[in-house]
């Protein structure tokens, strides 16, 4: 069962997410304060969904989390905003990500969304087809100023920008 993330689960989301990052070449280090900031939800800013051990219920499992950006609709009388989901950093130890992206998909059509969005970075290919995304028609590319970094393939990025 999934929950929404509270303050008295920070400390194990954020060592569930920090051990995940540390496959990824380049990814963030969040301190807690950081962490608790973009993490927490909020209405219309973020949502972010945990699992709890049955076992141990201050241990984090699984953990998904999607961002909001709405987009005006123009020229249409029925609907003026189209709620888009943007899926953030997800962790999945105790499901497959599939299931846990498809758990995702629910959480974000529940709390209203109209569209559900992902780029193809960290291990989000292994998703993305069988979950019917569609592809989008342009790319994602991240200049990092003043950081030297090799090249690197999306599956190496562990790092979502707002």
């Amino acid at each position: 069962q999934l929950v929404p993330l509270d303050r008295d689960h920070l400390e194990s989301a954020r060592s569930l997410v920090a051990t995940y990052l540390t496959q990824f070449p380049l990814h963030p280090l969040f301190s807690l304060d950081e962490f608790a900031h973009v993490f927490l939800p909020r209405p219309d800013v973020i949502d972010c969904f945990i699992r709890v051990d049955p076992n141990d219920d201050t241990k984090v499992t699984d953990l998904i989390s999607f961002y909001h950006l709405p987009s005006t609709v123009i020229g249409n009388d029925k609907h003026s905003t189209l709620k888009a989901a943007y899926s953030f950093y997800n962790v999945a130890t105790t499901v497959s990500l599939f299931d846990l992206m498809r758990d995702a998909l629910i959480c974000a059509k529940r709390v209203g969304m109209d569209v559900f969005n992902a780029l193809n970075i960290m291990e989000n290919d292994s998703f993305l087809s069988d979950l019917k995304f569609g592809i989008g028609d342009g790319h994602l590319q991240y200049y990092i100023y003043n950081w030297r970094t090799p090249d690197m393939l999306a599956g190496d990025i562990g790092l979502v920008l707002l």
